[in-house]
This record gives C-alpha cells, sequence and structure tokens, in this order.
C-alpha cells in the first residue's frame, strides 16, 4: 500500500497518509476540518536498475554466457576492429585414446 502526500488549501497543513489504491482521495483536513485537502503528486518509488542491467547480464549462469558469446562468435562478432584473438577453438571434448578394451 502506497503512502500518499496530501496539502490543505485552507491552512496550508501537510501530511502523508499511508492507504491503499483502491481507497478514494481525503477530502477533509484533519487540522482545520475543512474541505481543501488536495492529494500532491509525488515522484515516485519506482526501482530503477541502473548500469549493465540486472537479470540478464549479472545473474545469468555460466554456461548460458558461454553459449551466448559462441553465438556471438558464429554470427559475425559485431565490429570487433579485425582483432585476431576471436579464432574459435577446434577442440571439442577428450578424444578417444583407442578402440573399446
Amino acid at each position: 500500500m502506497p503512502t500518499y502526500d496530501y496539502v490543505c488549501d485552507a491552512c496550508d497543513h501537510k501530511f502523508e497518509q499511508f492507504q491503499a489504491m483502491k481507497d478514494d482521495a481525503l477530502t477533509k483536513c484533519p487540522k482545520c476540518k475543512k474541505k481543501k485537502l488536495r492529494r500532491l503528486f509525488g515522484a515516485g518509488a519506482a526501482v530503477v536498475f541502473k548500469g549493465s542491467g540486472f537479470y540478464q547480464t549479472d545473474y545469468r549462469s555460466e554456461s548460458y554466457k558461454k553459449s551466448a558469446a559462441a553465438d556471438k562468435q558464429s554470427s559475425g562478432g559485431g565490429d570487433s576492429g579485425g582483432s585476431s584473438s576471436s579464432t574459435p577453438k577446434s577442440d571439442s571434448g577428450p578424444k578417444s585414446s583407442g578402440g573399446d578394451k
């Protein structure tokens, strides 16, 4: 439930009220009892994640990151500036030493 800011136009009384979003706005000032109360627009309390990202870049598993890097290399690699260090590896795992014994 959010907290709303109110101000009375009659007595200039300012206060915060904790109420549900479905509740009607208050109209009567608790200090002077006149119906000159209005709800103020607040800046909001939205959560903003700045930077490289939240889930997509920071909390992905290592296997996902490796797979994404491999997909990026196979699709062209983007603007790498001609770097020669981006050659794909040809080793696909341990090799067999012969037949079954």
